[in-house]
């Protein structure tokens, strides 16, 4: 106990800044701009629940964002009488322009922050976030990004990406174990966030103000190191091409049957690994259940949003053995 006291007063916050490092490297942004939070949507709300909004203030988002961010959007509305304008992102744009100015057409001189995500949970559609970031700073608008999907998945750089504020959960793709996420703060803007609990930290302007969560599971912080190894062996650009195959190995052999309706683009460029498929005239809470009880395959039903059908989330282990026998009982259900 002595040992385990002793780590958790001197040792674990020394330990948890050098987790932090290698994360924001991995993630191509400084330190100082780069925090570990416990998920996705401790990092994002607490942007959502931190702005200092006042009454009449806008908040851009799309309805196909994550359920846990759109309610807090919704308890801020409440809480400080702001107003969510929310735009539905198509499941196959034609262009990056149409999406752009779908968000652009929901901008107006009292918006304060747009939401977007860099890659739709629901579908795996990938959205252009810097051209999107871009158009919203011209209009003097932040941006938040939702990276829960696009983190280790994606090969990408956040600086290249031009945001404010992006969150990302570590379980998804870099297979931490639960209860680690990241929060990119852009350096100079901590200070326009209140934190979602008071830390001791005087200093406003650093990231780690924002960083107070009391006790936890450290033994989740040292885990990261090896799961940052283990994915650069693998490869950034070599994980994002094997996810984006195994998608592109079962959507290609149905796309095009009458019975069959995917929901994620085609382009290669607005995808990877997930996908999502629907079966004409079958709820998706009805094909999930098939799927599983008569085929074994396990899938997650979305009906909502524009979006019906269940998706489809492999990773670099899945077979594409696995995939044809999932092909399979899709052509099955026709």
């Amino acid at each position: 106990m002595k040992t385990l006291r002793t780590y958790l007063r001197k040792q674990q916050w020394d330990n948890k800044r050098k987790m932090a490092a290698k994360l924001a490297e991995l993630a191509g942004c400084s330190p100082e701009e780069l925090i570990i939070t416990r998920n996705t949507t401790e990092s994002l709300d607490m942007i959502i629940g931190g702005i200092h909004w006042k009454a009449g203030d806008e908040a851009v988002m799309a309805e196909q964002d994550y359920g846990s961010m759109l309610n807090h959007f919704k308890l801020m509305e409440k809480k400080y009488g702001i107003v969510n304008k929310i735009i539905s992102v198509p499941n196959h744009p034609q262009s990056d322009e149409e999406i752009v100015k779908l968000y652009e057409s929901a901008i107006t001189p009292k918006t304060k922050l747009l939401m977007v995500c860099h890659m739709i949970n629901i579908t795996g559609h990938v959205l252009p976030v810097r051209k999107i970031c871009d158009m919203a700073h011209a209009k003097g608008v932040e941006v938040m990004v939702d990276g829960a999907h696009a983190f280790a998945h994606l090969n990408f750089s956040i600086a290249d990406l031009g945001c404010d504020y992006y969150g990302a959960s570590l379980h998804k793709w870099l297979s931490v174990p639960l209860g680690a996420g990241i929060l990119y703060v852009k350096k100079g803007k901590a200070a326009n966030v209140w934190p979602l609990l008071a830390s001791g930290n005087p200093d406003q302007n650093d990231i780690y103000s924002l960083n107070q969560t009391g006790t936890h599971p450290v033994y989740t912080d040292l885990t990261i190191a090896n799961s940052i190894d283990f994915y650069l062996k693998i490869g950034r650009d070599r994980k994002e091409e094997r996810l984006r195959y195994l998608q592109r190995h079962w959507t290609t052999k149905v796309r095009g049957l009458k019975h069959i309706v995917v929901n994620t683009p085609d382009d290669s460029k607005r995808h990877a690994g997930i996908g999502n498929v629907g079966v004409v005239g079958m709820k998706p809470q009805d094909l999930a259940d098939t799927l599983l009880k008569k085929y074994k395959i396990y899938t997650v039903a979305i009906d909502g949003a524009g979006v019906h059908g269940c998706r489809i989330t492999p990773n670099v282990y899945t077979t594409t053995q696995e995939l044809d026998t999932f092909v399979a009982a899709l052509k099955d259900l026709g």
